[in-house]
């Protein structure tokens, strides 16, 4: 059997593997193994047959394969979100055995100790701005009125002109919002646009945001208070988390 990694966890005492979430199919239960005085491994028996190098590589061919396994990886680092830190681990993070597995966690032990300090009672929350396109429903019917001469070409132009401004004003928007909720974070990064357009309109920001526990009823607060302001301007805003803190592990 290989040891399948989900997290490392940082807490106080022993948290109680019963709690986690079932895993990856065909690994074994969720267990805890002791890297030191307050730091966990979440591993579980993976068998070589499904989990081995050539079984992963094959299964890397059906996106529906990664997209279970990832569900289920991220479920069980989900069920100890409610310890001191969690530092996820990458999917198919799969030692020969427990030994191998503690002995690279504890060659990192100082990076480790640095993202611990750094997330330690801090939690992920997303924020995504997309631009609302029935607020520009109306131009666009406007636009088919007269296709024929001077005026189209007036009105082209125009067109043309409106979109710049419109592209420049919600770039403005965005990174005055993105500097707002930075200001009532810790940490906060621009996730790079990788994702589809929304169902809405085109995605504007996608941006994560570190807060501590403590702080996470006024950060939600403060999207909430946003959200409705830039409602009627034309622009939706969807906040997502708590998550453990995926993007800023690394680091």
């Amino acid at each position: 059997m290989g040891t399948y990694v989900y997290c490392v966890i940082a807490a106080p005492r022993r948290p109680r593997a019963t709690r986690a979430r079932r895993g990856l199919a065909d690994t074994g239960p969720v267990r805890l193994l002791d890297v030191e005085a307050g730091l966990f491994l979440a591993v579980a028996d993976a068998p070589p047959d499904r989990y081995g190098e050539a079984a992963i590589a094959r299964g890397l061919r059906d996106l529906d394969w990664v997209s279970r396994a990832a569900v289920a990886h991220e479920a069980v680092i989900e069920s100890f979100g409610a310890t001191t830190a969690v530092l996820p681990m990458k999917l198919f993070t799969i030692f020969s055995s427990d030994d191998r597995a503690l002995a690279h966690v504890r060659g990192e032990r100082a990076r480790i100790a640095a993202v611990v300090k750094r997330v330690r009672n801090h939690q992920e929350w997303g924020v995504r701005v997309a631009l609302d396109r029935s607020q520009t429903a109306a131009g666009k019917k406007a636009q088919s009125r007269d296709r024929s001469g001077t005026a189209y070409l007036a009105r082209k132009k125009a067109q043309r002109d409106a979109a710049i401004e419109r592209t420049e004003h919600a770039r403005e928007t965005v990174a005055e919002l993105y500097d707002r909720l930075s200001a009532r974070a810790s940490d906060s990064t621009r996730r790079s646009a990788g994702e589809p357009p929304m169902a809405s309109g085109p995605l504007l920001l996608d941006a994560a945001f570190l807060v501590p526990r403590s702080r996470a009823k006024a950060f939600q607060a403060l999207v909430a208070r946003e959200a409705r302001r830039l409602a009627g301007r034309g622009y939706g805003l969807t906040l997502s988390g708590p998550w453990p803190p995926y993007s800023f592990v690394q680091g």
